[in-house]
């Protein structure tokens, strides 16, 4: 089992080459590339593509292939609204002083 790190565009620097779990909201589409905004409002880059179409909000997992990426390999749609101040608060104490509950 390779369980994904709860990340945000800030944390996801300090998890290049691991796997890590992000929501983003797309904001535009340049071939198989998405480029979103992140949860605490910094720009990342999204490879690869699903089948479906995506919604305003997805939660992509993957590699973190560089700070600012991930090469996604699961995508889930999370419509058009998400509480993305939560998903941030949850990205900060999963990787503060109870990460060692979650990785």
């Amino acid at each position: 089992m390779n369980p994904a790190v709860f990340v945000n565009a800030e944390l996801l620097r300090s998890y290049v080459g691991s796997r890590v779990r992000a929501l983003i909201q797309v904001v535009r589409i340049e071939g198989e590339t998405i480029i979103g905004n992140s949860t605490d409002e910094s720009q990342l880059v999204v490879k690869g593509i699903p089948t479906f179409p995506l919604t305003k909000f997805v939660e992509v997992i993957g590699l973190a292939d560089s700070d600012t990426s991930i090469q996604a390999d699961m995508w889930t749609n999370l419509g058009d609204t998400a509480d993305t101040y939560t998903y941030n608060q949850l990205c900060q104490i999963v990787n503060g002083e109870y990460k060692i509950l979650f990785v």
